[in-house]
């Protein structure tokens, strides 16, 4: 029931973020939690040759990775990681990634994500430099010339046809359902109360019988 009760917390705080007005990054809360799911829309252009991929992304079952591009906006320093989407990459980490691009200046909407807690460990999941097997954000902003916004873009406009075929899949929105904590509580409190059932059912058996003892002289010894 808390695991419930999280996910329903988390289920808000994705809700009222993503129906917030949409904002460019200047204007984002300073507060990491409150930026978080923020919606967001920025204009800029995708610098292709620093792109990285984050490894073993799976969708609908089959591997792959998603697709982070640093976009830079005019008059600013700074570029933003924007996930651009999922593509298939049959080891879930090498991938071509020349054929999968968007234009080069582009608008994009979508919401906040953050970066991965930092850690000592190297973030590089295969021979190919490109991917990481996790978003820290210590260890990616040092792969690149320039600053880079301390959170990333999910973009969520949808691809349209014939398109589709060539660019990433966009990711959407969390799933806001609230999983299978609630059945599950149902199921356990079931055995429980089918367990505690038992038990008195047993105790009474059991005393019924320690009641009857063996017969004496054909009769039943009480």
């Amino acid at each position: 029931m808390s695991r419930l009760a999280e996910r329903r917390a988390f289920n808000r705080q994705v809700a009222e973020g993503l129906a917030r007005e949409p904002v460019g990054p200047e204007r984002l809360p300073a507060d990491t939690s409150a930026r978080r799911f923020h919606a967001v829309r920025v204009n800029g252009a995708f610098d292709y040759d620093r792109e990285i991929v984050l490894t073993s992304r799976i969708r609908r079952g089959a591997p792959g990775v998603h697709v982070f591009t640093p976009l830079r906006r005019a008059g600013n320093d700074t570029a933003v990681l924007v996930n651009r989407g999922w593509i298939y990459s049959p080891d879930g980490a090498e991938a071509d990634l020349s054929g999968w691009r968007d234009a080069d200046t582009v608008a994009v909407s979508g919401w906040v994500d953050r970066f991965a807690e930092p850690s000592s460990r190297p973030i590089t999941a295969s021979a190919n430099p490109r991917g990481v097997h996790r978003l820290d954000f210590v260890q990616i902003r040092k792969r690149f010339p320039y600053p880079v916004a301390p959170y990333v873009i999910v973009w969520t406009d949808s691809v349209a046809a014939p398109r589709a075929s060539t660019l990433p899949a966009r990711l959407g929105t969390p799933d806001l359902t609230e999983g299978s904590h609630l059945s599950y509580a149902i199921q356990w409190f079931s055995f429980a109360a089918i367990g505690l059932v038992g038990i008195v059912v047993f105790i009474r058996k059991t005393r019924r019988s320690s009641m009857i003892r063996p017969e004496i002289n054909g009769r039943p010894r009480i």
